[in-house]
């Protein structure tokens, strides 16, 4: 059904694709065979050849299903598995028939475009295959233009046949195609020459090294100078410019540093810089699209090079009175260009030259005096006298007189890059006054007042164009704050000129809190405030990092302030691939050098009606370097606000009454209410701190999305205010332990002189009951004799009896007042135990183990004695 209902063109491409796949398999080794055996019979090889390059070019039609098989793309691969096939066509190359030749190379191609993987490993394989190649680079002009092709395509990701093909001569070969055919002048050819060379110098040290110690780079310099009187730019030509700039952007940058300041020193003394001025600044005819790769090529040069710098820096430009240093010229066509593509790659030159060159920033600075109003209205493209600060300074002005807020975000892009990582240029910027466009009703103001003025502006220039559909004022807003962010970087000075006007922090609280601005301007402005609190050194009451911090919970919030920051960071232009690394160029070739010489500027009208959505050109703006920035300080912002929220300000404007000494209370009392109402306000305070940590980690958590990186710092309040209680706590339990020891050593010495003591007493009542036992054992003896005598005589009766009493008297009393004297001393001792033991029940000790060896001893003793007993 299908092919009765096709059109007779259809039906004609489906019978020829039938037909190719039905003779594949008997074919391809008729051809082949015919190519093997070749002998005489030349016409037979070419029919053989051109009928393989037939089989092996894509059918195109509209009407063809994409999911279809392809028969170029099968004939193809069948061709490059048959065994020996690569090698049999290298060895046509050799014959000395032209068509032969010229089929041949055809053949490769289009094995090359269907199958590169394949082909590149037959192709080396086969001894001097590469060789065969280069040697038609010196063939009639034919065959090496499809040599040429060949090996453009054949060197696009082959880093191995990259190698031996400049170890064959490559270098040598392609700069004498591209004199023959004139250069810059040239046609395709040379397109196609630059082209292979882009590919053995592309991301290949080793390559670099011998093009600039074998040939050099003035043969690729000299494609730069324009020749004739008409500058004329036909498409070839630049297409031939943008190709060869390429390749100094190649040798400008790469993976290995050494040889890159090498390549850098090189061009800057065989006068490069020159070259690309006199073609990007110079020539009012060169095209836009080289401009723009000029001035990369210019920043790219100047970056990190000391020598570049200083070339750029002394650099002069024009002839007789007409002549102004190159920066000059490069900021006057920043402010003036209708392209943004031009800016920004102009901008690009700025911040490459600022880049860790503290005396270039600091000498464009010096030259930032203001003008009296007559002259700064006046246009700077007529004046070339005017110098780089009065230029820059004028273009920062233009909105005031004429409400172009363009012209004043480019300057202020340029300014940004001046104060970057610059404390003095940032101070010194911060003492510039602009004088107001109406100075009878307003006096001078400081230029960062100014900037602030412009934010503001430019959201009521972005609300009335609302309805346009071109908002290019969309980008105004970011840059601006890029400014800001970058000024109030690690600068207090410039933070309290900020907070010096209460409305700047009230308009930035309200771009916050507006949705209807971008979602770079919010997160930008989110941003600005958190410089106004971990660089605030004010001490004034109400403008310091605790009440901005307090503005912010108030106004805003902090779970809205920091999701500000999320939002930000999940954007296009803040996004993870963004930055890891920049993206790299994409290379020039045939298949896209229209496009990119017929260079377009950034549509408006492609913006989506999303009015949220950034400009596409800050995607340039900010580069990675930038983006990380922003991370690192977004880090920062996050744990000043958490510590801040965490431990406000102390301020205690009234004293509570329960700290006031009652009516007929003792000072003992006084004191120890005091000491309660403290320790009750310190558990409440340290509550108090747990909550707000415990919060504010809630909310970064839910400003940071939870994300890895944010929660770690969200943690870091709570633990620091645990930390510190904890601390506290263990000093407190140290001291009081180290008291306890003291006491407890002090009651242990105690308690063994008394122990000791009481083993006195004891040993004294054992020999006080040892003389009572003597005493009855006399008493006893004594009533023995005296029952002798009674029974031996009666005479003796009275005087026994009278000195038993005489004895028994005295015995007694002397029992009795050793008696009381010891009662006496167990009482006083027994005292002093009960006070001992009372005081060692408040220490918290037990008494009882302390002494359970003296009842032990007493027990022993008190068993002798019944056994004496």
């Amino acid at each position: 059904m299908l092919w009765l209902s096709s059109s007779p063109l259809l039906q004609k491409v489906m019978l020829l694709s039938w037909l190719l796949e039905k003779w594949v398999c008997t074919g391809f080794p008729v051809l082949l065979g015919v190519l093997r055996e070749r002998d005489d019979d030349v016409e037979m090889v070419r029919g053989a050849l051109e009928t393989l390059v037939s089989a092996l070019t894509p059918i195109a039609h509209p009407k063809l299903h994409a999911n279809e098989v392809q028969p170029a793309l099968m004939n193809a691969d069948l061709l490059s598995r048959e065994g020996q096939s690569i090698s049999l066509l290298l060895g046509l190359l050799e014959e000395d028939d032209f068509y032969i030749r010229y089929y041949t190379l055809q053949l490769l191609t289009a094995l090359l475009t269907n199958s590169p993987n394949r082909l590149q490993e037959a192709i080396l394989a086969i001894p001097r295959g590469i060789t065969r190649l280069m040697d038609m680079l010196m063939d009639r002009e034919v065959i090496r233009n499809e040599a040429l092709l060949l090996l453009t395509y054949l060197t696009r990701e082959a880093e191995e046949i990259q190698k031996i093909l400049v170890f064959e001569g490559a270098f040598e070969k392609i700069f004498s195609i591209i004199k023959e055919e004139g250069g810059s002048e040239g046609g395709v050819v040379v397109q196609d020459c630059l082209e292979l060379l882009n590919n053995l110098l592309r991301n290949n040290s080793s390559n670099q090294v011998l093009l600039r110690e074998t040939i050099g780079f003035d043969s690729l310099i000299s494609i730069l100078k324009l020749r004739g009187t008409t500058y004329s730019f036909t498409q070839q030509k630049t297409i031939n410019l943008l190709s060869v700039l390429e390749t100094i952007r190649l040798l400008l940058n790469g993976d290995s540093n050494t040889n890159i300041l090498t390549n850098k020193t090189i061009l800057v003394q065989r006068k490069v810089l020159d070259y690309l001025l006199m073609l990007g600044v110079e020539s009012q005819w060169a095209p836009v699209s080289v401009r723009c790769l000029v001035f990369h090529c210019i920043g790219d040069l100047i970056s990190g090079h000391r020598q570049s710098l200083d070339a750029l820096a002394s650099k002069s430009l024009g002839d007789g009175s007409e002549v102004e240093p190159a920066l000059n010229s490069i900021l006057r066509i920043i402010l003036r260009t209708s392209s943004m593509q031009e800016f920004i790659a102009a901008d690009y030159v700025f911040k490459s030259f600022c880049e860790h060159n503290s005396d270039g920033q600091k000498m464009l600075a010096s030259t930032l005096i203001p003008h009296p109003m007559s002259i700064t209205n006046a246009r700077f493209e007529e004046d070339v006298n005017m110098s780089f600060g009065s230029m820059l300074l004028h273009g920062l002005a233009m909105s005031e007189h004429d409400g172009d807020l363009e012209i004043s975000s480019r300057a202020a892009s340029i300014l940004s890059h001046v104060m970057k990582d610059n404390i003095q240029c940032k101070e010194k910027v911060l003492q510039i006054k602009l004088e107001s466009s109406m100075p009878s009703l307003e006096s001078a103001e400081p230029l960062l007042h100014r900037m602030v003025k412009y934010l503001a502006l430019a959201s009521s220039r972005k609300g009335k164009e609302e309805k346009s559909t071109t908002p290019r004022s969309s980008y105004f807003q970011p840059i601006i704050l890029k400014l800001l962010v970058t000024w109030l970087y690690d600068c207090p000075k410039a933070v309290q000129s900020f907070l010096d006007s209460r409305p700047h922090l009230t308009y930035l609280i309200e771009l916050v809190s507006d949705n209807e601005s971008t979602v770079c301007a919010r997160g930008l402005a989110a941003v600005v405030l958190g410089e106004c609190v971990i660089y605030n050194k004010i001490v004034e009451s109400g403008k310091d990092a605790f009440a901005i911090v307090d503005t912010i919970s108030q106004k805003v919030g902090l779970t809205s302030y920091f999701l500000r920051l999320d939002e930000m960071q999940k954007s296009f232009l803040f996004s993870s691939e963004k930055s890891t690394q920049p993206q790299p160029r994409k290379p020039l070739t045939r298949s896209n050098a229209n496009s990119m010489a017929e260079m377009e500027d950034i549509d408006d009208n492609e913006l989506t009606d999303n009015r949220n959505d950034d400009h596409p050109m800050l995607a340039s703006m900010f580069d990675s370097q930038f983006v990380n920035f922003i991370k690192s300080l977004e880090g920062g912002i996050r744990d000043s606000i958490v510590q801040i929220y965490s431990h406000p300000k102390s301020n205690v404007s009234v004293v509570p009454a329960e700290l006031e000494q009652k009516k007929d209370e003792n000072d003992r009392d006084y004191i120890k209410r005091l000491k309660l109402f403290v320790e009750k306000q310190c558990s409440e305070i340290q509550d108090l701190l747990n909550r707000n940590a415990t919060l504010a980690e809630d909310l970064a958590n839910t400003g940071g999305g939870g994300s890895a990186e944010t929660k770690p710092r969200s943690n870091n309040g709570s633990e620091r205010v645990q930390i510190e209680t904890l601390r506290r706590d263990l000093q407190e339990v140290s001291q009081r332990l180290e008291m306890f020891k003291t006491e407890n050593s002090n009651i242990q010495n105690e308690a063994l002189s008394y122990k000791n003591l009481a083993e006195k007493m004891e040993t004294d009542l054992k020999s006080l009951s040892d003389a009572y036992n003597s005493l009855e054992q006399a008493n006893y003896s004594l009533e023995m004799e005296v029952r002798a005598l009674k029974s031996g005589g009666a005479t003796l009766g009275p005087d026994i009896e009278k000195i038993k009493a005489e004895a028994r008297e005295e015995a007694q009393k002397e029992s009795e007042g050793e008696l009381g004297d010891l009662l006496v001393c167990l009482g006083q001792e027994q005292s002093k135990v009960e006070k001992l033991s009372a005081r060692l029940v408040e220490l918290g000790e037990d008494v009882d183990v302390l002494l359970e060896g003296i009842g032990e001893d007493e027990t022993g003793l008190l068993d002798d004695d019944d056994d004496e007993d």
